[in-house]
């Protein structure tokens, strides 16, 4: 009686462990970190999907926003996260390219990290406030090198997208002008529109409200295509200023280490999503381009994120971003 006790203990307890073993990815909700402050493009690009995401993953995905460091320390965060496929990171060009060339990192950009999937691309305006005299890209270029060193540009802070936009438009500009920096684009449009500063190079998601109310002038996108959200608006090649392209592209990334089977199910959740009508409309609306669905694969996100660290770091290496 008291080894059948035994070997039916045993027998439950074998159970419990086979239980554990074959429970369903997700069981609890997922956090998503969004290395910038809240209510600005990339924040609320992440939010969109996420809302989406829960239908395929039956649990929510939370959206935790962690600044500081130009998104490193949200970033770090993750690095250094179970790889379980609970902890996720909403990153981008910024965080997971031009960080890795600028700022002294305590992980890897590439080596700590497992691809998810490329979600959208971002365009950045060129915009002004409306007492700025230029009428378009060639009389503003005119006006900063008439004005060298006096106007001034806000961006997100040394080593920030928006910064690094502003030094390359310069490089290619021969132009000189201060760099402003704010801890959020909420707070530099406010500036802008105030007149306390003449410039952003800007996410359109950002600027786009206040360009459809008439309060700023744009001048170009940094892209060889015209925003569908902002037809007007003439590329830089258009303009005058070709070759100046640079997006604000958006991607998630899970702890290395995650196991292949919750990439694979977190990927075809944000597969799902980016093919909703609904989402696509939203993400239209403030500028945003959805990545073909053949660039929405781990491989290609990876493949993606090697050829930006082989475009942008000997460009940003060369100008000294960091020092600027």
């Amino acid at each position: 009686m008291r080894s059948l006790l035994i070997a039916s203990a045993c027998a439950l307890a074998l159970a419990d462990i086979g239980g554990a073993r074959a429970e369903v990815y997700p069981s609890r909700p997922i956090t998503m970190v969004v290395p910038l402050p809240a209510g600005l493009a990339f924040d609320l690009t992440a939010r969109v999907l996420a809302e989406h995401m829960r239908a395929s993953l039956g649990q929510p995905v939370v959206i935790e926003n962690i600044t500081g460091a130009s998104g490193s320390i949200g970033v770090g965060r993750v690095a250094r996260a179970r790889p379980d496929g609970y902890t996720l990171i909403f990153g981008g060009l910024n965080t997971h390219v031009l960080n890795g060339a600028v700022l002294s990192l305590p992980y890897d950009v590439t080596a700590d990290f497992a691809p998810v999937a490329l979600v959208a691309t971002t365009g950045l305006l060129i915009v002004t406030n409306k007492t700025v005299p230029a009428t378009d890209l060639k009389e503003l270029i005119a006006w900063l090198k008439t004005n060298p060193g006096k106007a001034s540009q806000g961006t997100g802070g040394p080593g920030s997208l928006t910064h690094f936009a502003g030094i390359y438009f310069q490089q290619k500009t021969g132009t000189r002008f201060a760099s402003i920096p704010y801890r959020g684009g909420g707070a530099a449009i406010n500036d802008l529109l105030g007149g306390n500063i003449d410039m952003l190079i800007d996410l359109a998601p950002n600027s786009l409200p206040h360009l459809r109310a008439g309060a700023i002038k744009a001048y170009a996108v940094l892209a060889k295509t015209r925003l569908a959200a902002a037809p007007g608006v003439p590329t830089v090649d258009e303009a005058g200023l070709p070759g100046l392209h640079m997006s604000a592209w958006q991607a998630i990334w899970a702890p290395k280490g995650t196991p292949t089977a919750v990439i694979e199910k977190l990927n075809g959740a944000i597969v799902d999503a980016l093919a909703d009508p609904s989402l696509q409309a939203r993400l239209a609306q403030h500028g945003e381009d959805i990545f073909p669905r053949e660039q929405q694969t781990p491989a290609a996100l990876a493949a993606w994120q090697k050829s930006e660290i082989e475009r942008w770091w000997p460009i940003v290496k060369t100008a000294n971003v960091g020092g600027q």
